[in-house]
């Protein structure tokens, strides 16, 4: 595989990164890859589904605390 026109910067980033992690770009780049492809959601799973599968399932549930429910403004009067 080869990729082009990859932004300068961004190719400076990768060599710095793979030189912290003591391999090639090439290795580094691969373990990007990797990494992310293995986040994605699966084929046909939804949004909520590729998060309750890898957040909520793991920790047993969440317990969301709820934001106090008062208005947002002064309702405006309507005198006629």
């Amino acid at each position: 595989m080869t990729i082009r026109n990859i932004d300068e910067q961004l190719k400076r980033r990768l060599r710095v990164q793979a030189a912290m992690h003591g391999r090639s770009m090439e290795d580094e780049a691969r373990d990007i890859l990797r990494s992310a492809l293995s986040m994605a959601p699966e084929h046909g799973q939804s949004l909520i589904e590729a998060i309750r599968s890898r957040i909520i399932t793991p920790l047993e549930g969440v317990d969301l605390e709820l934001a106090p429910r008062e208005a947002i403004r002064t309702p405006p009067e309507f005198d006629v």
